[in-house]
This record gives C-alpha cells, sequence and structure tokens, in this order.
C-alpha cells in the first residue's frame, strides 16, 4: 500500500523515533527491516552507562489495609530526582513524590475513594522545541541549541509551553467506574484544589494504571511524570498461586529526551520534549527519545532468582511503540521462556506464548509475562526492543548462579471465567454499532490525522451529486456484500456528540484506519474484545485532497491472525495501516458522558479524542425529545447509526 506502512517496516520506525509518520514518508528514513539493513550492534548511550543502576520498585499502597481502609489522599507534588546516576537531577511532577507514581492496590468489588489533591507550584517542567528532521541525525536526539546557545535554523521553542502551569485531572485507565469519576478531559484543578474520586472495583484481577487527562495538554503533563499503576485482585487471580511479592515485579516503559548544555554537549537532566517534522510539509511525528526508562530509570538491570518471575508491563510512553523480546548476550531469542498470562483488562483463558517476532505493546497497553529465569543461571538476559536501529536496549536481567527448587509451575488454564465473544452467539445480534475512521494528515489540507465519527446515509436523496465529496466515505461491507454510504458527522472534540449509548447494551465499534500512521484506540469504561481484524489491499480511492472516496473501497480481505492474546479482553486496540477492526463490549457497570481517543498523546491532543454518552434505556426516549441532535443506537433489533 503506497500511503501505509506493514506492521514491521511501522514498528522500525517507530523504535527509531518515529511513532507517527507522514503520508508516505518515513520521518526516519528507510528502516532496517526495509532495507534488510542489519541494526547496529553499538547504539549512542549518551554518556551514560546502560544496565548500571538497579530497577527501581514503585512503593505499594494496600488501599483497603487497616492502614487506608479504602480511603486514600494522593499528592501531586514536584520532586527532584536522577533518571540515571550518571545524570544531574530532573525537575518531575510526580504523584506522592514518586515517578512512576505509588502502585496501588485494590480487592474486585470492594469500593476504593481517592482524593487527588494538586499540590503542584510553577509551570510545566520541561522544554518544548520543534526541530527538522535531518538525515544521518535524527532530530529526537539530546539537545536542540547551538554551541553559542542559539537556535539553529529551523529549530524554534514552542509557543506557550513555557507558561502552561499546573491544570490537572486524574483517569483511572481502564476503569469501569460512574463518568464523574473517570477524569473528563475538562476537569482540570488548579494547586490547592482536589479531585474527589470513587472507584467501584467492581470487574476482574487487572492491571489498570492512572494518569493525568488534561484537556490538549495531556501529552506534556503524563512526560514530566504523571503516571502510575492500579493492581485489582480478585479470589480467581489468588488461586492461581502465580509469582507474588518479590517475584511479582511492575516494568513501566516509557521514553525520554534532555536537554544539553550548549557548550560541552553534556545532559542537564532538564526534560526535552522535542517535535520532530518535515520542513517541507509541516508534517511532524508524535514525540519520542532516545533514552528508554523502565520504573523512572534509564535502562536499568535487575537482580533475579533462578525461578519463575511475574511482570506486570504497561507501555507509558507518549508515543513509543515496543515490540519486545527477551535475548541472551548473543543476541539469542528466548522468547519461548515467556508466556503471557493477561492483557489489558483480565487474566487470559490460559497462558499464551508471544507472537513470532515479538510481543507488541503500543502507548497503554499492558500485559501480563510470566517469565522462567530457571533456564539461565548464572547469565545476563536482555529485555529488548526488536528492530530499534539506535536503542533497541530496555533493561538486564542478572540471573542467580545457583539452582534452586522451582516451586511454580504455569497452569494450564487460567481465567474461568473468561468467554470467548462471537456475533450471534455471545453478542447477540440485538446489539449496536458504532462507525469510526481515521485520516491521515494532509486530508482536506489539514495538518493532522483526525478522527471521523460516521453516519451511514440510507436516502438516495441525502448522496452527494459527485465524488469526491468531502467527509463522505462509500465502502464495501464484506458482511452485508454491498456498497455502504457514510458521512462524517463529527471530528473535533467540541463537535455535537453523536454517539449515545443504552446502559446494558452490547455494542460493536467499527474501527477503519484510511492511511498514515497506526493507531492505539482506547474506549473508556467497558471491557472489549477483539472480533475481526480485515485489511484493504488499496486505499487510493480515499482521496486524501478531497477528504472522501472517489469511488467504493473495495471489500477488505482477512487481516494478520488474531493471535491468542489478542482474543483478551482489552480497552485499547492498536489500528493498524489500511485495517477495518471489529471490537466489542457491552456498557452494563456505569453511566454518562466518556471518551474515546488514539492514545499516542500527541494525537488525542490534537484533536483525535470524542466524547459519547452511556445513559440509562429510559431516558433515551427523553434525549430525542429533548431536540438532542445526535445520531441515537437504532432500536433493537436494527444495529447502530
Amino acid at each position: 500500500m503506497d500511503d501505509s506502512l506493514d506492521r514491521r517496516t511501522f514498528l522500525t520506525a517507530a523504535a527509531l523515533g518515529s511513532a507517527g509518520v507522514a503520508v508516505g514518508v518515513n520521518l526516519l528514513g528507510p528502516s532496517a527491516a526495509a532495507t534488510g539493513a542489519p541494526a547496529p550492534t553499538v547504539a549512542p548511550h549518551f554518556g551514560l552507562t546502560k544496565f548500571l543502576d538497579p530497577l527501581r520498585i514503585p512503593p505499594v499502597i494496600q488501599a483497603h489495609s487497616r492502614r487506608y481502609r479504602g480511603e486514600l489522599t494522593v499528592t501531586m507534588t514536584p520532586a527532584r530526582t536522577r533518571l540515571h546516576s550518571q545524570l544531574p537531577e530532573t525537575t518531575l511532577w510526580t504523584y506522592d513524590g514518586h515517578f512512576p507514581g505509588p502502585t496501588i492496590e485494590v480487592r474486585a468489588h470492594q469500593r476504593l475513594r481517592v482524593a487527588w489533591a494538586n499540590e503542584l507550584g510553577g509551570t510545566v517542567p520541561l522544554v518544548a522545541v520543534r526541530a527538522p528532521y535531518a538525515v544521518p541525525t535524527p532530530a529526537n536526539r539530546p539537545g536542540y541549541r547551538a554551541a553559542d546557545g542559539s537556535l539553529p535554523d529551523g529549530v524554534e521553542l514552542v509557543e506557550g509551553v513555557a507558561e502552561l502551569p499546573p491544570w490537572n485531572v486524574v483517569h483511572l485507565h481502564g476503569a469501569l467506574t460512574d463518568a464523574g469519576n473517570d477524569g473528563w478531559a475538562h476537569n482540570g484543578i488548579s494547586p490547592g484544589r482536589t479531585q474527589l474520586t470513587e472507584y467501584p472495583n467492581r470487574q476482574p484481577a487487572t492491571a489498570l494504571w492512572y494518569h493525568d487527562h488534561a484537556m490538549a495538554v495531556t501529552r506534556f503533563t503524563v512526560y514530566s511524570g504523571l503516571a502510575g499503576l492500579y493492581l485489582i485482585r480478585d479470589d480467581e487471580e489468588d488461586r492461581l498461586r502465580l509469582p507474588s511479592g518479590d517475584h511479582e515485579i511492575p516494568l513501566v516503559l516509557a521514553d525520554r529526551n534532555f536537554d544539553t548544555d550548549p557548550a560541552t554537549g553534556a545532559l542537564t537532566g532538564r526534560l526535552l520534549f522535542k517535535f520532530q517534522y518535515l520542513p517541507a510539509s509541516g508534517t511532524t511525528a508524535p514525540v519520542t527519545g532516545p533514552f528508554t526508562l523502565v520504573n523512572g530509570g534509564i535502562w536499568p538491570h535487575l537482580d533475579v532468582d533462578a525461578r519463575w518471575y511475574r511482570f506486570r508491563v504497561l507501555n507509558m510512553a507518549n508515543g513509543r511503540f515496543f515490540r519486545l523480546d527477551l535475548v541472551d548476550e548473543a543476541g539469542t531469542v528466548h522468547n519461548d521462556a515467556v508466556r503471557i498470562a493477561g492483557t489489558d483488562a483480565g487474566l487470559l483463558p490460559a497462558p499464551a506464548a508471544v507472537p513470532a517476532g515479538g510481543l507488541t505493546l503500543t502507548p497503554a497497553e499492558r500485559a501480563d509475562l510470566l517469565i522462567d529465569f530457571s533456564r539461565f543461571p548464572g547469565q545476563r538476559l536482555r529485555l529488548v526492543n526488536t528492530g530499534a536501529s539506535i536503542e533497541p536496549n530496555i533493561m538486564e536481567f542478572r540471573v542467580e548462579s545457583r539452582r534452586r527448587p522451582e516451586p511454580f509451575r504455569p497452569p494450564a488454564r487460567l481465567s474461568t471465567s473468561y468467554v470467548r465473544l462471537a456475533e450471534g452467539v455471545t453478542v447477540p445480534a440485538d446489539h449496536d454499532e458504532v462507525f469510526v475512521a481515521t485520516t491521515p494528515p494532509g486530508v482536506a489540507g489539514r495538518p493532522h490525522p483526525e478522527m471521523w465519527e460516521l453516519a451511514e446515509i440510507t436516502d438516495p436523496a441525502e448522496l452527494p451529486a459527485r465524488f469526491p465529496a468531502e467527509g463522505v466515505l462509500q465502502l464495501t461491507d464484506p458482511a452485508m456484500g454491498h456498497v455502504r454510504t457514510f458521512r462524517k458527522v463529527a471530528h473535533l472534540f467540541d463537535d455535537t456528540t453523536t454517539i449515545f449509548v443504552d446502559r446494558g447494551r452490547w455494542v460493536v465499534w467499527n474501527l477503519i484506519q484510511l492511511g498514515g500512521a497506526p493507531h492505539p484506540m482506547h474506549i473508556h469504561m467497558a471491557r472489549f474484545q477483539l472480533l475481526t481484524r480485515r485489511k484493504f489491499a488499496d486505499l487510493t480511492a480515499f482521496d486524501i485532497a478531497a477528504g472522501g472516496t472517489s469511488r467504493p473501497l473495495p471489500a477488505p480481505a482477512d487481516g494478520p491472525a488474531i493471535e491468542k492474546h489478542e482474543e483478551g479482553w482489552k480497552d485499547t486496540f492498536t489500528l493498524w495501516a489500511g485495517e477495518w477492526i471489529r471490537v466489542a463490549g457491552r456498557f452494563e457497570e456505569a453511566t454518562g458522558e466518556f471518551m474515546y481517543h488514539c492514545h499516542i498523546l500527541d494525537h488525542e491532543d490534537e484533536g483525535m479524542m470524542r466524547p459519547f454518552v452511556v445513559h440509562p434505556p429510559e431516558v433515551s426516549r427523553f434525549h430525542r425529545h429533548a431536540g438532542r441532535t445526535g445520531h441515537h443506537p437504532a432500536p433493537p433489533g436494527h444495529g447502530g447509526h
């Protein structure tokens, strides 16, 4: 496909530093995967010794202990810390002074109330610049000034960022909670104020995470440190006797960049948020950095016993995609020592193998991994980001030399409560449908990718006089066997709300990618499963300049097979180039107005976020009578909008 990148090529580009790709252009040049060239064995370290520092473990808050009894106060506060022992201190915004924030542990079905207190001050602790992409020096290298302190040609400070004050709102990602507790992006609070939330935790054991979600500035606040893990425990998980205590460890993955002293080139420790852009078009890519952090430390190591461990892995990066492999010092891959026990929203029915080519985690995705170190006594293993031509290393495991009895074996069965969804069976025929398309940059002259909510045109009299017409898409639906025509009904966050869901209803979301970068799509307030993945062989029918299809898109063929771990419950789904995926969930736990969005934070802040409403079914008829202009789901048995 001329205007898109396939998964392998994109992942290599993302590892290099571009998590967003201009249409038809890889901002970082030809990848190792595309050219067949091997990745370099020596990567730049910018003066920091790899694997020097031990892995940091965030403190744990047992929320239902006698100390807390289900009520917490977590304080947003500035902190100064060394992200590497050879790096000067970095100023961060944190939860309770930690980066990542404390890991909060709760029991399923036990309510937790959290007071998120904003005690931050000053302005956002980073410098934001735009820098042109240049070969052979990637724009995401440290620093941005010339040796005399001036700004080189094409480099400029991003106007307004240096003045951003603390204005924050906490979202518990993946939580099934009423809208008033979800962290609505406009509901930011200033210093001296407190956000009061209640989490019912009526969901199975899983790893959620909390982070700032302030409107239009989430990319800056999360990059500054405002994120942490939240673990839900339940009886089903307890019965499995998975590795626990010192043998259950969070791995919160991220990347960062730093400013440099212009005279010496030495890293200053100050966070640098550097946009890459193409001078010819101005097209930008989401921000990534050359330094990989795990639990807030750059390239750490972990001493491990020669036994099984459980790792709760989160991709907390703003835009970087990780493709994880476990390798030894010779570079041999040992993914057969790894089992995937769970995904975003819970345990799998059975342990799954790591897919060929590594386990991909896009921003906001989580993985529950079991690793058997008993096979490697006395060895050093590395967790790497496969395909990264600049810096593949993430962290090092140092396995003890002694052999010891292994008390754990992965059970053949994990979640006995898991049910695989299938349309017409576990997803009833009486369900609603939502259609959303993502577009590449440049549509009708607009610089950023967009997210369009679509409504079907069923009256021939409403069809445009000619095609292409801006905001009108025609596609061949393989399930129905005929062409369907849709029009864009909303794309900006403050456009009229068009998606209304009755509480208790099953909804199938049709997510369609029309070119450009892939998007990790996160839908709040429910857990979902991937039903189908199809791929368009040809997207040329979508006229980028006009912003519509010149002829119907052909029926998409079956895409890459759904891996076993992809059948798990999730809340974030990666929509790859040219794909049409269908994900199903039931909105049964909570009501109110929620959000869905791309979790590449630059995309989210640049407009790829929209609201939707869940309400009691008895209320929906009164919404219609009240003159709401949104497109409500169709009556039962008639599909959705």
